[in-house]
């Protein structure tokens, strides 16, 4: 019987990861007006490798030429998206991203995308449910948690709630959701 290698990370396909949705076209030249899911990020100005996702639902390999802010707007051209049909027909696309291409970061620190899907379990083992979301207020984040029930529990992410987040085990140590609805 044949043996199966074990598939390396280099060989592992891609996770691709939404940064951004356009909103709608800009001008007449193709520009298209960005709605970014975190608003400080300038990963798209890193002109990284890029797949759109069709309203349709399928995908296709992107260029981005150009990126730059206008009034609170993120603006960006598409190679071979050169009139304002062709950027109107993209309305609602989102934009795509390798994850291995996000910029480090510092210790402590970690993506949303990394954590959705993670275990939430409080400290005495008791699995609480699972990351669905990072949801931003403007008093704090939030980590959206599905309970087995198919209820949703915000859990704000503060010392008081969360001891620790392990994006490698896929897993968020609560402290407890006591007090929580």
């Amino acid at each position: 019987m044949p043996r199966r290698r074990a598939t390396t990370e280099s060989e592992a396909p891609r996770r691709f990861v939404a940064v951004a949705e356009i909103a709608r076209a800009h001008g007449i030249q193709g520009e298209l007006r960005l709605k970014l899911y975190h608003e400080g990020s300038d990963l798209l100005a890193e002109r990284p490798t890029l797949k759109l996702r069709l309203p349709d639902g399928t995908e296709r390999g992107a260029e981005i030429t150009s990126v730059r802010s206008a009034n609170k707007a993120v603006l960006a051209r598409l190679a071979g998206v050169t009139d304002r049909d062709a950027a109107e027909a993209l309305r609602g696309a989102v934009l795509l991203v390798p994850r291995d291409e996000f910029p480090p970061l510092e210790e402590g620190e970690f993506y949303a995308c990394d954590i959705e899907g993670a275990r939430a379990e409080l400290a005495s083992g008791e699995v609480v449910g699972r990351v669905l979301a990072l949801a931003s207020y403007p008093t704090c984040e939030v980590l959206v948690v599905e309970r087995a029930d198919g209820g949703k529990l915000e859990v704000p992410l503060l010392d008081d709630y969360v001891a620790s987040v392990d994006t490698q085990a896929g897993l968020v140590r609560l402290v407890t959701i006591d007090g929580l609805t």
